[in-house]
């Protein structure tokens, strides 16, 4: 297993975090399919960005707040894509396998997550988790 440079996005493209999300989260760009705006919110996350995870939330599911900073710190360990469907323009699906450690024990986080395309913008509405 190859060492991730400390300026490689997390997301787990081999890109800068700067030409990666970080054009997301620091520069309000949109993101151009479902699974970029997966990605986006998967840094997000490894970065406590609460304000992109609810600004790209479905406002019919989003919650109030996510109060990131109350819930065990999460030490993100990886993202593997393992599929990506757009059945229509505006609809699409992504299966994918986050990788963290709280207080050193290791946990998956295996997840189908919707999201929607509203006015050229895509968003998550909800995931499905599957069994490790």
């Amino acid at each position: 297993m190859t060492k991730t440079k400390i300026l490689d996005c997390p997301c787990g493209n081999t890109q800068q975090y700067a030409n990666c999300c970080g054009r997301y989260l620091d520069n309000a760009e949109m993101a151009a399919t479902a699974e970029i705006l997966m990605r986006s919110r998967y840094t997000a996350y490894t970065r406590y960005r609460e304000d992109y995870l609810l600004a790209t939330w479905h406002p019919d599911t989003r919650p109030a707040k996510l109060d990131l900073a109350a819930q065990p710190r999460n030490q993100w360990q990886g993202l593997t894509v393992k599929h990506h469907d757009q059945p229509t323009v505006d609809q699409a699906t992504v299966e994918f396998v986050a990788r963290y450690k709280i207080n050193g024990r290791a946990y998956r986080l295996h997840e189908i997550s919707r999201f929607v395309r509203e006015a050229g913008q895509w968003f998550y509405i909800d995931g499905a988790l599957l069994e490790n």
